[in-house]
C-alpha cells in the first residue's frame, strides 16, 4: 500500500517527477507514459514543507490499495505549482494523482422539503440509487450550469410531477464526506408550500411511492443525513 500526500492551495497541488524531484508542472492533453505522480511524505519534508492533515483517502486501483493523505500545506502562495484543473488532463500524470483531484470536488445536491397547511412533509420512496428502498426529501443532482435552485424545481418536476416554485434563500447548506473513499458532497435544501391535495405523479422507474408524513414521521423515516439535518432546521 502507497501513501501519497496530496498537497492543495488555492487551486494548485504539488506534484513531483518519478525520482521525486518537484515541484513540476502538468501539461494539458499530453500524452505520455507516467512522468508525474504524488509526493510522499519524506520527499515533502525533504522540501522544507509541513502540512496539516485533513484525512485519509482509501483508493482501489484493480488489486493495488492507496491511501492518499489529504492536507493542507504551510506555506504562502505555491506559484510553482501546477493548477488542478490542468493535471486531469495530462496523461503523464499517475491516475493515483487525478483520482485524488476528482474526489476534491464537491458533488451539488438539491433537495426540498415540502410542506402543507397541515404542517406535514413529502417524502419519497425511491427505487434506484444509494437510498433505494428507503424514503427521502424530493430532490437530487444538479446539472452543470444550474443553479441549486432551479435544480430542485426540475428534481421536483421529474421525480413526482410537481411544478414547485421556491421563494427566499436556502433552508440549510450541508456537506458530507460519507465513506473512506472520499467523495464529498454539498447539498442545499429549499422549501416551498403546497396544498395537501396535490396529485403525485411519481417518476416510474425511480419513485415507488410518494405521500404525506407528519414531521415526526418523516424525521424517523429519512434515510439521509442531509434529510434529517434539513427538517430538524425546519423545526
Amino acid at each position: 500500500m502507497t501513501r501519497p500526500l496530496y498537497l492543495e492551495h488555492d487551486g494548485k497541488v504539488l506534484l513531483v517527477d518519478l525520482a521525486g524531484a518537484g515541484p513540476q508542472k502538468a501539461v494539458m492533453g499530453r500524452i505520455s507514459e507516467i512522468c508525474l505522480r504524488l509526493p510522499t511524505e519524506t520527499e515533502v519534508r525533504d522540501m522544507g514543507i509541513t502540512w496539516t492533515e485533513r484525512r485519509v483517502n482509501r483508493i482501489k486501483f484493480g488489486e493495488a490499495h492507496h491511501e492518499v493523505v489529504c492536507a493542507l500545506p504551510e506555506i504562502d502562495w505555491p506559484e510553482s505549482w501546477t493548477w488542478k484543473d490542468k493535471l486531469i488532463s495530462d496523461g503523464g500524470v499517475h491516475p493515483l494523482a487525478r483520482e485524488s483531484v476528482y474526489r476534491s470536488m464537491h458533488r451539488v445536491v438539491s433537495k426540498v422539503v415540502i410542506t402543507n397547511a397541515k404542517h406535514e412533509v413529502v417524502m419519497a420512496k425511491v427505487k434506484r440509487g444509494f437510498f433505494t428502498g428507503h424514503w427521502t426529501l424530493p430532490g437530487g443532482f444538479v446539472d452543470y450550469g444550474e443553479h441549486p435552485r432551479e435544480g430542485a424545481v426540475r428534481e421536483v418536476l421529474e421525480e413526482l410531477g410537481l411544478e414547485i416554485k421556491i421563494e427566499g434563500q436556502e433552508i440549510l447548506i450541508s456537506e458530507r464526506i460519507f465513506t473512506s473513499e472520499g467523495i464529498q458532497f454539498l447539498s442545499f435544501t429549499y422549501h416551498c408550500n403546497l396544498s395537501e391535495d396535490v396529485v403525485f405523479k411519481p417518476k416510474p422507474d425511480e419513485i415507488e411511492e410518494a405521500r404525506w408524513f407528519t414531521f415526526e414521521e418523516a424525521l424517523s423515516r429519512a434515510a439521509s443525513l442531509f434529510d434529517v439535518e434539513a427538517l430538524r432546521a425546519m423545526e
